[in-house]
């Protein structure tokens, strides 16, 4: 099956399939044989746009960021919108296209790897579709992607394009996790994050944080660690370690002062709780601190 469509390409849209040659180098090298592109584009206003594949060997992202278009994908029928992700693994039917009258303005990616199936797997779409709004980010990414057409096929261009691949994919991750409904009451993210840095300096306990997001402990608890991965305590001390790391940076405040300024009246249990999460102690990471 083709990688790409036989759509016209526009003067200002893009069309690039990394060749074979650079392909098996790619795959072959410690540096990019775990995440690179294989063809990539941006089509504007693609009127008449459309493609069906029963059969690919690749993993496929599409980002819609104006007009619409739609998905056949596993005997469904999606809608697709300015603002929408479309992500499908290999060997996986499907059909999309254009909307007729407002088509859609769309980048998109083929791209393998060792770690390609782990990215997927990391980004946890319920659905083939997803949408994450117009992110300047992300087509900040693509359109640096999209340099490598340029690139004369040089192999060091390629290395940096599977390193922008990984940032691309992992900040997905982030904002499909931020933006997934969540079931039951949402937490409120910026407003914890900032009852956090208003207690820096002192504490809290999981009672106030539960309580202020008026839910159980055990509600709380179980909708937190599903967002952040980490319990809420624990995402508030690390919270702490973080600003004693800026403090042990920029000034030449004592161990001592530096655990008071984050909340922690025992220099020696701060110190035991820095080297935990760190892996040095307090006087040790200034020592060894790097420019």
């Amino acid at each position: 099956m083709p990688i790409t469509s036989d759509w016209p390409l526009p003067p200002q849209g893009i069309r690039f399939l990394t060749p074979q040659f650079v392909q098996t180098q790619l795959a072959g090298h410690p540096l990019t044989e775990g995440l690179y592109p294989l063809a990539m584009g941006y089509y504007p206003a693609a009127f008449g746009h459309r493609m069906q594949r029963q059969q690919h060997d690749s993993h496929l992202l599409i980002y819609c960021i104006a007009g619409k278009g739609t998905l056949m994908c596993d005997d469904k029928h999606y809608r697709i919108n300015s603002g929408d992700i479309i992500l499908l693994p290999p060997d996986h039917p499907h059909a999309y296209k254009a909307d007729g009258k407002d088509p859609w303005t769309i980048y998109w990616l083929h791209f393998q790897g060792r770690l390609a199936g782990d990215f997927y797997q990391h980004i946890q779409l319920s659905s083939p579709c997803f949408n994450i709004g117009v992110q300047p980010r992300v087509v900040r990414i693509f359109d640096g992607l999209s340099e490598l057409r340029r690139s004369a096929y040089q192999f060091a261009e390629f290395v940096q394009g599977g390193h922008q691949l990984q940032a691309l994919l992992s900040y997905i991750a982030l904002l499909v996790r931020q933006q997934r409904p969540q079931s039951g009451k949402a937490l409120n993210w910026e407003r914890l994050r900032a009852t956090m840095q208003e207690h820096i300096h002192g504490q809290l306990n999981l009672d106030d944080l539960a309580a202020g997001a008026k839910l159980s402990k055990y509600h709380f608890t179980k909708k937190f660690k599903a967002h952040t991965g980490q319990s809420p305590i624990q995402y508030f001390i690390n919270m702490k370690i973080q600003r004693a790391c800026y403090l042990l940076d920029s000034s030449n405040q004592s161990v001592k002062r530096v655990a008071a300024a984050v909340g922690y009246d025992d220099a020696y249990y701060f110190s035991r709780l820095f080297k935990k999460t760190i892996g040095l102690a307090p006087s040790d990471y200034r020592q060894h601190r790097r420019s």
